[in-house]
């Protein structure tokens, strides 16, 4: 039997478990007379985002025009984002209402759940159906958060920081037709906090609460152990579940997977955002429909009407049949990797149907050196991995020209990039191998290959990477390999199914492997991979300095005086390593003529755009 929900016999003893840190709240008018309010911001994410777009130069050229033009050029490509990538009318005035958006992903939507949210599928998923897109409180392009006016009436925080009162509207429902209420937001706090619910990485930002509190149906007040100037982006990223679905099933399945009852749900979730799952083919294809009780309460609409009657997403794992489903119209839209944006979208075939469009993305790649091991313990080592590297082969021939030389954890668009950032490598072979000889591995049996005498024994530089199965992959890979030949270091590669690749660097029994990190909303998020025994730290880095920095970040609400300390552990990160960064990998899609809307954050398209409702078609003429 799965261990037992303490909440469910005392609702607080699990909370007081996993924190050892239990408040009693005090009650709401005490806290409104000390707390000194401040308002924050509760907007319109639509209306907020086409004042931005009205506020930008140059004006948007026909539309005509953009669906006749190549993407041949940056200039072309502002061209065809500014004009077929606006914001749909206010007044809805052109959109088909009863169109289908068929979508494209490479992997299957494992839960619908969105506490066991853990990929790009499932993100994109809760975004369409989550409440607030999966999120307490959501950020425009720029990251500038706010609360979604569609479903919260007042969002406040303490002169002090530690606390946030959310006001939830009245007319917020599931898909159940129960109310939406504060007491689900506070029930969710509880699950994903008990140490019985094996949740870890939703926990991870919201261990920093000390409780939340429901105080009426609409009323919440988020209680944070510190005034920490993360605390918008936690909220940020807070998923809510309906208590009154899971309070009397949880207790005998804490996986939220394994039961019938839970198991039910997976195929016909409760949900609380603007569609609702109507069909799901295991790795095939998952369908949302529009919920008419999303936007409309009491006979009366209180909402903007969701632009599509159906959004259908299918799975494909093969980019080149995904390609040729999208020249076909079986699908309307699709990330493109290099090898497909100049090669196969670029044609006439292509041009029929379809158009594309690249912006800024802030994922980086890298190859991860794992410091437990005996190869790569010593940063100089670690220097000459990346001094040793082919970047010009990398971004030119098997990039295509299309990525950026990566200079480290954040993005030269990040405010977190330092000022004068440090420029990327290039590849010194002569400077590698000093590198090498001053740590010590040199060849001193002359069989050609480095070696080392450690504990006693001669060990060879010979290890294995481990590397993803996609033609930029296994090609960034091999490329390393080739180029480390060059100075005795053996580079054994193997390319793994994405969750052999994950399972084993999760478990630090890797040597070394590629990986890339999408940014967060946050540069503090990258703590979880580069601070001391964090979980994601892969690499086993440690650096005192770097640990002392991200407290220290968080701490800090001057905008600059934070920026210059992010940048400092950019800098410092730089120059020890643990990683070999090799580009950073833009945003890339195609999509059919037929839609317009599409807008992208640094983050990428959609996941800041609950409910895609920038998106839409327009009626034919």
């Amino acid at each position: 039997m799965p261990e037992r929900l303490p909440s469910l016999g005392d609702p607080l003893e699990a909370v007081r478990q996993a924190l050892r840190e239990p408040i009693g709240s005090p009650p709401l008018a005490e806290l409104d007379r000390a707390a000194e309010w401040q308002d924050r911001p509760v907007l319109d994410g639509m209306d907020n985002l086409r004042s931005q777009q009205d506020s930008e130069q140059p004006p948007p050229i026909p539309v005509e025009q953009a669906l006749a033009l190549r993407n041949t050029s940056d200039v072309e490509n502002e061209q065809i984002l500014n004009s077929l990538g606006r914001a749909a009318p206010a007044d809805g005035a052109g959109i088909d209402y009863d169109a289908t958006f068929v979508r494209h992903v490479g992997g299957d939507l494992k839960s619908t759940n969105p506490m066991l949210r853990s990929s790009i599928t499932e993100a994109e998923y809760h975004a369409m159906t989550g409440f607030n897109g999966g999120n307490l409180i959501t950020y425009d392009r720029d990251i500038n958060y706010f609360a979604p006016a569609a479903t919260i009436a007042s969002w406040q925080t303490s002169k002090d920081h530690k606390l946030n009162k959310i006001v939830l509207r009245d007319d917020i429902t599931w898909s159940d037709g129960k109310p939406i209420t504060a007491y689900d937001v506070e029930f969710s706090f509880k699950v994903i906090m008990s140490s019985a619910v094996p949740i870890l990485s939703l926990r991870q930002g919201v261990d920093q609460f000390r409780w939340v509190q429901a105080y009426d149906d609409r009323t919440v007040v988020i209680f944070h152990k510190d005034a920490f100037a993360t605390n918008d982006d936690t909220l940020a990223n807070f998923s809510i579940i309906p208590k009154h679905v899971y309070e009397n099933s949880i207790a005998d399945d804490t996986t939220l997977a394994r039961s019938e009852y839970h198991t039910r749900l997976e195929d016909h979730p409760v949900v609380g955002g603007p569609y609702e799952l109507t069909r799901r083919v295991r790795n095939q294809e998952f369908v949302v429909r529009r919920r008419e009780d999303y936007y409309m309460f009491n006979g009366k609409q209180v909402r903007p009407k969701p632009h599509f009657k159906e959004i259908r997403t299918k799975a494909i794992e093969d980019f080149n049949t995904a390609l040729l489903a999208l020249k076909a119209g079986q699908i309307e839209e699709m990330y493109l990797r290099p090898e497909h944006w100049y090669t196969q979208a670029n044609d006439a075939e292509f041009y029929r149907r379809n158009t594309k469009v690249h912006a800024v993305e802030w994922t980086a790649f890298h190859f991860v050196w794992n410091q437990k091991t005996p190869y790569f313990a010593d940063r100089r080592v670690r220097e000459a991995m990346s001094w040793a590297y082919d970047y010009k082969e990398l971004l030119n021939t098997i990039c295509r020209g299309l990525y950026q030389p990566c200079q480290g954890p954040f993005h030269p668009t990040n405010w977190a990039f330092p000022k004068n950032g440090p420029p990327p490598y290039h590849q010194d072979l002569d400077k590698a191998e000093d590198l090498l000889d001053e740590a010590g591995w040199t060849d001193s049996d002359g069989d050609g290959i480095r070696d080392q005498m450690i504990n006693g024994r001669l060990v060879p530089f010979e290890f294995s990477l481990l590397t993803y199965q996609t033609e930029t992959g296994l090609q960034a890979s091999v490329l390393l390999k080739e180029s480390l030949e060059k100075i005795g270091v053996i580079c054994h590669v193997k390319a793994t199914e994405f969750t052999v690749l994950v399972d084993s660097v999760q478990n630090r029994t890797f040597e070394a492997a590629m990986g890339g990190w999408a940014a967060g909303t946050d540069p503090d998020t990258t703590a979880n991979i580069f601070a001391t025994g964090e979980t994601r730290n892969y690499a086993s880095y440690s650096n005192p300095r770097v640990d002392e920095l991200y407290e220290k970040g968080r701490r800090e609400f001057d905008p600059e005086k934070r920026a210059a300390i992010y940048s400092e552990i950019h800098t410092t990160l730089w120059k020890d390593q643990p990683y070999t960064w090799l580009f950073y990998r833009n945003s890339f899609y195609a999509y059919s003529k037929k839609l317009r809307g599409y807008v992208f954050s640094p983050t990428g398209p959609y996941l800041f755009d609950p409910g895609m409702m920038s998106i839409y078609k327009p009626t034919v003429k």
